[in-house]
């Protein structure tokens, strides 16, 4: 990836704000949250959805970018962020679990992601794989166990319409979402979200690491088995984002990236 020292279109940042890490929830109010667990936290600057925070993981620059919701924003800042020198990503996140046994409160490591979006099709073509750096998904598994937190790893789906999921019947297409949806149940993927299936596939165009974990709030699955109820719905999003600062910590030790 051909680093600059422009100023970012979006981000609004440039290569000396920067360090080899980033952090990437999608909610903005969420980075200072994240930052606190980092050491030497400060705010560097926010525009539109990308609020940027900037500290330390053992002497190491950490950024803090939320993205907002969906993947034209996530590409946009997984673009810049890079041709300013991050090396490696982490999208921390929230999801809702499809596979019975993914409870709310749990915490899900994507080793992959259905491409349901649209922006990772610019990117390259519907073959090609949606897939974690395999480092750092050994270092968020790692963090997961390490923590003693209920974790899941496997493929997740990425969607652009929130409420085609939530609604789908009111859809001019809903026979194809509801057709999908059940595909998705037999194939045992196990939550739904809105970014990682563009996290990957840009990461791997721009020859970058990336990897992605989430807090699952909800289950409709499980509440339509009757197996939870609202007041079972989780929004502490402490766990997901106490993995992904222990993976980065656990990255940086381990070194090695970018190769020589």
């Amino acid at each position: 990836m051909p680093l600059t020292e422009e100023l970012q279109f979006h981000i609004k940042i440039r290569r000396d704000d920067a360090g080899g890490y980033a952090i990437l929830p999608g909610d903005p109010g969420r980075c200072e949250k994240i930052a606190a667990y980092l050491e030497e936290p400060e705010h560097i600057g926010s525009n539109r959805e990308f609020n940027i925070w900037r500290g330390k993981i053992s002497g190491e620059r950490v950024l803090v970018c939320s993205t907002g919701i969906g993947g034209p924003s996530t590409a946009i800042a997984v673009e810049e962020l890079a041709a300013c020198g991050v090396h490696t990503f982490i999208r921390v996140g929230t999801c809702g679990g499809i596979v019975l046994g993914v409870r709310p409160g749990d915490i899900v490591i994507a080793s992959g992601a259905v491409r349901q979006d649209g922006t990772s099709r610019e990117y390259a073509p519907l073959e090609f794989p949606a897939v974690p750096d395999t480092d750092v998904l050994v270092a968020l598994r790692e963090a997961a166990d390490k923590l003693g937190y209920a974790s899941h790893t496997g493929i997740v789906q990425s969607k652009d319409s929130f409420y085609g999921q939530h609604s789908p019947g009111k859809m001019a297409v809903a026979g194809e979402l509801l057709a999908k949806w059940e595909a998705w149940k037999k194939l045992r993927v196990l939550a739904s979200e809105m970014e990682a299936s563009t996290l990957f596939t840009v990461g791997s165009l721009l020859g970058v690491r990336a990897g992605a974990v989430f807090h699952v709030i909800w289950n409709q699955e499980r509440a339509a088995a009757g197996l939870d109820s609202h007041a079972d719905e989780s929004h502490d999003t402490e766990r997901a984002i106490k993995t992904a600062v222990t993976a980065v910590g656990l990255l940086i030790k381990r070194g090695g990236f970018p190769p020589a």
